[in-house]
């Protein structure tokens, strides 16, 4: 079955409009690997060449971006709301509509199974997510799973029948934008009990509790029911995620296809400063306390302490920085950032985040400000791509006659989680001078299509493993 499907699967370059394919060379290492000419006309009991409807895709990612809280170009889906479930129904509808069993966990991971023919063996899973950040674009997680869909249609118009199951999960909450927790669906699959004893505290910026919002949405959770989402490590086989990169490099060297051997330990920090505030007119220069100057004296430490790394592997980011009152004429009494630190290597970044730490203590002495909170939210370990599932995505990326890179990731991803629970690998391709996590994200039709093919290619090729 699978040398028949290479040999499809060849075909579609020319068909999709996908560009850098050598249709010709690729359809002769076919027919020599399948032992029979490949055919066109679907003559002889075999199938039509296969080709991503691509149109059908850009269609679908355009409807989806539609339920938004913002105004277009931009996107702006955040867990639990209105939008969010109607992408959840949206999504739901697009699985049974392909004929895939269709579940929910506790929390909303949606997860869309087609039943392979030995289905008691693990399954062969791909996905991402579709919750969007505020004012944000239309690609990232999207690809993932509306193009993860379409990689399930592309193998069903092939005549593939898979040994193992084959499943697209639509994860709950990859950005931390309501409740401040990246990758909740997927970090709670996982199995962490933290997690759990966290979300039942845990409040957005409203006041309303996790369990509330869930509930408003439609998921009625007992805390307990939180232990239900937790899956066994021997519950997939394998786990692919196909993403747009979120960085320039892949465009700029004109290579369709990145191979991701590892995703970087990132690592997030609260941080308060209080002082006494005061008038901004009245309150001379020798006798003031400023939380807000201790804060931006702390995100210049930042920088220096990841320069000072060594590696431009370490980055560092300062996304939040509040000041209160917030008022031009009055000294800030409290300060609060929200740091972002990450690296390939753990020890190092987490040298980074000591750094950090002293560099906050000595600045509140200095300043005469109280440090009120140096909380560490999540320190999460790195992940490493599975020898077998980079090996897989090698092997489809050759078959399909597409250049690839190895690169690691520096974006957080579900596949950061899932790697915990099964082998993992993940596909990138280029996106617009790498944009992301703004309106102008954008990856072309024939981007997604290679991105697709590279997908259907390598969860076949795992499936009949």
């Amino acid at each position: 079955m699978l040398p028949f499907l290479l040999s499809l699967l060849l075909l579609t370059g020319a068909a999709a409009g996908v560009q850098g394919h050598d249709d010709a060379a690729a359809r002769r290492t076919m027919e020599e690997f399948a032992g029979f000419p490949a055919s066109d006309d679907g003559e002889g009991g075999r199938a039509s060449p296969l080709r991503v409807d691509s149109e059908s895709l850009q269609r679908q990612i355009d409807e989806l971006a539609s339920f938004s809280d913002s105004p277009a170009p931009s996107v702006t889906r955040v867990l639990y709301s209105d939008k969010d479930v109607q992408a959840r129904r949206y999504i739901k509808g697009i699985m049974k509509q392909l004929g895939l069993s269709v579940r929910e966990d506790a929390v909303g991971n949606i997860f869309g199974r087609w039943v392979g023919s030995e289905a008691e063996l693990g399954a062969v899973a791909t996905g991402s997510h579709v919750d969007a950040i505020p004012f944000s674009g239309k690609y990232d997680g999207v690809v993932g799973v509306l193009g993860a869909l379409e990689a399930i249609s592309v193998l069903q118009r092939s005549g593939f029948q898979p040994k193992r199951s084959l499943e697209v999960i639509m994860f709950t909450s990859e950005e931390p934008t309501r409740f401040g927790i990246s990758c909740l669906g997927s970090r709670l699959m996982a199995g962490s009990e933290e997690l759990v004893r966290s979300l039942k505290r845990t409040v957005d910026n409203h006041n309303v509790s996790f369990v509330d919002a869930a509930d408003s949405a439609g998921y009625k959770i007992h805390p307990d029911d939180l232990h239900n989402v937790f899956l066994n490590q021997d519950a997939y086989f394998a786990f692919i995620e196909l993403h747009i990169e979120q960085g320039p490099i892949l465009e700029k060297e004109g290579i369709p296809i990145g191979i991701v051997t590892a995703i970087a330990a990132p690592a997030s920090i609260k941080v308060e400063f209080e002082g006494n505030g005061g008038h901004a007119g009245a309150v001379l220069m020798p006798a003031r306390n400023d939380a807000g100057l201790a804060a931006a004296e702390l995100a210049l430490a930042v920088e220096k302490y990841v320069l000072e790394s060594g590696s431009i592997d370490t980055v560092g980011t300062v996304g939040i920085l509040q000041l209160h009152p917030g008022a031009i004429n009055s000294i800030p009494s409290k300060s609060h950032l929200e740091i972002d630190v990450r690296d390939i290597d753990e020890k190092r970044r987490n040298y980074v985040i000591e750094k950090v730490h002293k560099s906050a203590i000595d600045i509140s002495k200095i300043r005469g400000v109280e440090l009120s909170e140096f909380k560490i939210i999540n320190q999460d370990p790195p992940a490493l791509s599975d020898k077998s599932v980079i090996n897989a995505m090698e092997f489809a990326a050759k078959q399909l006659g597409l250049e690839y890179k190895l690169m690691i990731s520096r974006a957080y991803h579900d596949s950061l989680f899932m790697a915990r629970i099964s082998p993992m690998g993940m596909i990138f391709i280029p996106c617009y001078k790498g944009y992301s996590h703004k309106p102008e994200e954008y990856a072309s039709p024939e981007d997604m299509a290679n991105g697709v093919q590279m997908l259907a290619l390598t969860m076949a090729k795992l499936s009949l493993e």
